[in-house]
């Protein structure tokens, strides 16, 4: 860099990585809410705030690519979005998306842009697809080996009922197309519930369990 100033990647490691951020991402700044106009460490701290308020009238989701400033955790310094501080020259984040306007210093998450999705995903995008006909990412072993729902990402849990397409959590693509959460997934086949919620198809190939119970009789 110009001047002989300490390069970014530098600095960071100077204040160290995971440090600095909330529950949801480890990054060295807030962003400001242009709906509101309030500071948070993250879209999602401003979203359980703004959804928990008593007035349901006031509940709001921030959209991600409309947020303009951000405060350095470092310097507190507002600027314009940008992974380098305009003022301390640290990296605000390791991984930065300017479409998203998404920081995050843990790097081992492989984060990528997928264009088709219009969001940040995470897990390396040599080892993701985007199903035109789904609507969303799916992992490369299921290239030609699953069963096309239409948009079937953007809708709720059948469980949970949080919204699947840009949920944080991971999730699981059933036999018959339809998705939910890994977690509520799991509680579901615990409670020996193996019919999709939606269309009451076998989540898992029965075929061993109807032999043993074929065997009974």
């Amino acid at each position: 860099m110009a001047g002989g100033s300490v390069s970014a990647p530098q600095r960071s490691k100077d204040f160290g990585n995971l440090e600095h951020g909330c529950e949801h991402y480890k990054r060295r700044c807030k962003i400001r809410a242009p709906c509101c106009n309030k500071i948070f460490p993250c879209r999602h701290c401003h979203n359980e705030a703004a959804n928990s308020v008593s007035n349901p009238k006031d509940h709001h989701d921030l959209v991600r690519q409309d947020v303009k400033q951000v405060i350095c955790s470092i310097c507190n310094t507002e600027q314009e979005v940008a992974q380098v501080c305009c003022n301390c020259r640290v990296n605000m984040g390791e991984y930065f998306c300017n479409i998203c306007k998404f920081y995050d210093d843990d790097t081992t998450k492989e984060q990528f842009h997928c264009n088709d999705c219009g969001i940040c995903r995470v897990g390396g995008r040599d080892n993701y697809f985007h199903c035109q006909k789904c609507g969303s990412c799916y992992m490369v072993n299921l290239h030609d080996n699953h069963l096309c729902v239409e948009n079937s990402m953007k809708t709720d849990c059948p469980i949970c009922y949080e919204y699947l397409f840009d949920s944080v959590k991971s999730t699981r693509i059933l036999n018959c197309g339809h998705t939910m959460h890994m977690d509520c997934f799991s509680q579901m086949t615990m409670q020996n519930q193996y019919r999709c919620p939606i269309c009451c198809k076998a989540v898992l190939d029965m075929t061993a369990f109807w032999e043993v119970l074929d065997l009974d009789v």
